[in-house]
C-alpha cells in the first residue's frame, strides 16, 4: 500500500490515534493489517509515525476499526486530508426530509412519549407526551441544553419518582458505558462519572434488575396522571453519511399494560411543561 511521508508531527498525531483504535478493539497489530488487507510492515511504520498513510488506507482501517464518522474525520485530518463526513444542525436545508421524518416519527408516536437524543444524550426534539414524564422535575434541568440521562437519573429530575430506580440506574449506566467502549467520546466518559455520583438507591430489587418473566427492562414512573410501566425502543438511521444524523437516536416509550394504556390515552394537561427540545 502506498504512503505518502508528511511532517513528524503530523505522522504521530495519525499514528496514535491508528493505534489507540486499535487497542480499544482489541486487536493484534498484525490481526487489523490482515483483517484490513494491508501490510503489517506499513501497518508499523504508520503507528510509529514514519510516513503517512493514504486516504484509502485510511478507509480501510476505519472500516475494520468499525469508527464513528465523527473519528473517521479526525482520523483524515490528523493525517493532513480534509474532512469526509459533513456535521449539520438539523435545521439546516439539507437535512430537511431528514427534520421530517424525525417529527413525522414523533408525532406518530402519541400519545406516547418519543424523543430524539444526540450521541451525548442531549435532546433535540421529542413529542407533546413526553410532557407526562416530565411533570414536576426541577426546571433547571429543562433548560436547554437537556440532557435524557441527566434528567432521568438527577435526584431532582425523574429519580425520586422511579419505582424501580435500580434496576435503570443499572441498564442506563451500562448502556452508556458500552456507548463509551465503542466510540471513546470523552464527553460519554465525563457524563458517565456525573451520573454515576448520583445518589444509588437502597433496594430490594432483583440483583440484576430484571423484572420475573419481564419481555423487556420496564421503566415504572409515577406521574401526574398515575403510576406508569413503559418499555422503551431505540431507533437509529441507517447509512447516515452526515454525523448529526449517524449519532442520533430515537427513543420511544410504550405502555407495558393496560392501566398505563388507560393513562396515556388521557389528555395531556396544559399545566404541565411544554415538550423538552435542546
Amino acid at each position: 500500500m502506498q504512503a505518502t511521508n508528511g511532517p513528524l508531527g503530523r505522522n504521530s498525531q495519525v499514528g496514535g490515534l491508528i493505534r489507540d483504535w486499535r487497542v480499544r478493539r482489541r486487536l493484534t497489530r498484525l490481526g487489523l493489517a490482515v483483517s484490513a488487507d494491508l501490510a503489517p510492515r506499513a501497518l508499523g511504520a504508520w503507528e510509529s509515525g514514519k510516513v503517512v498513510p493514504t486516504q484509502e488506507a485510511l478507509a480501510r482501517l476505519a472500516d475494520r476499526l468499525d469508527l464513528p464518522l465523527r473519528d473517521r474525520n479526525r482520523l483524515l485530518v490528523a493525517a493532513g486530508y480534509p474532512p469526509h463526513f459533513p456535521v449539520r444542525r438539523l435545521t439546516d436545508p439539507a437535512l430537511a426530509s431528514v427534520k421530517a421524518a424525525i417529527d413525522q416519527m414523533l408525532a406518530r408516536q402519541e400519545p406516547y412519549p418519543a424523543l430524539a437524543i444526540d450521541g451525548r444524550w442531549t435532546v433535540v426534539a421529542s413529542n407533546e407526551a413526553l410532557r407526562t414524564l416530565i411533570a414536576g422535575v426541577d426546571p433547571a434541568l429543562l433548560r436547554p441544553p437537556v440532557n435524557w440521562a441527566r434528567l432521568l437519573l438527577h435526584p431532582a429530575g425523574l429519580a425520586p419518582r422511579i419505582a424501580n430506580l435500580f434496576a435503570w440506574r443499572t441498564y442506563l449506566l451500562a448502556r452508556i458505558g458500552r456507548q463509551f467502549d465503542i466510540v471513546g467520546d470523552p464527553d460519554l466518559a465525563d457524563l458517565l462519572e456525573e451520573i454515576g455520583d448520583y445518589p444509588a438507591p437502597i433496594t430490594e430489587e432483583t440483583e440484576d434488575g430484571i423484572e420475573p418473566d419481564a419481555a423487556a427492562q420496564a421503566l415504572c414512573l409515577m406521574t401526574v396522571n398515575g403510576p406508569l410501566r413503559l418499555f422503551g425502543a431505540t431507533t437509529v438511521f441507517g447509512a447516515a453519511t452526515d454525523i448529526t444524523l449517524a449519532e442520533l437516536t430515537i427513543e420511544s416509550f410504550f405502555p407495558a399494560d393496560a392501566e398505563t394504556t388507560a393513562i396515556m390515552l388521557r389528555p395531556a394537561d396544559p399545566a404541565v411543561p411544554r415538550a423538552v427540545v435542546g
